[in-house]
């Protein structure tokens, strides 16, 4: 059974930075799947932010691009989403999911002053 624990959320203010980390335990085929960051907002639908393939190739949602990084180390079975630049609108419950297939808990990212 894979399980999927995200981590590195809090409160930032505008303009800061943080890491989240997505780190997988039960599976020996991480370096194959592709992994992807989801936000959720109140009131809002889940909209995916970053997505990263086994290749290292990447892909960003428009309002993200330029302010965050996905990146992924196959030793530790992590994948990690540098966000920069934070805006208001960027707070939100950050989640991972892995081989579209399995999820973690969800970290809270809150942008405030």
């Amino acid at each position: 059974q894979v399980q999927v624990v995200e981590s590195g959320g809090g409160l930032v203010q505008p303009g800061g930075s943080l890491r989240l980390s997505c780190a997988a335990s039960g599976t020996i085929f991480f370096s194959i799947y592709t992994v992807d960051w989801y936000r959720q907002a109140p009131g809002k639908q889940r909209e995916l932010v970053a997505g990263i393939t086994s290749g290292g190739s990447t892909n960003y949602a428009g309002s993200v691009k330029g302010r965050f990084t996905i990146s992924r180390d196959n030793a530790k079975n992590t994948v990690y989403l540098q966000m920069n630049n934070l805006k208001p609108e960027d707070t939100a419950v950050y989640s991972c999911n892995i081989h579209r297939e399995y999820w973690g808990q969800g970290t809270q990212v809150t942008v405030s002053s």
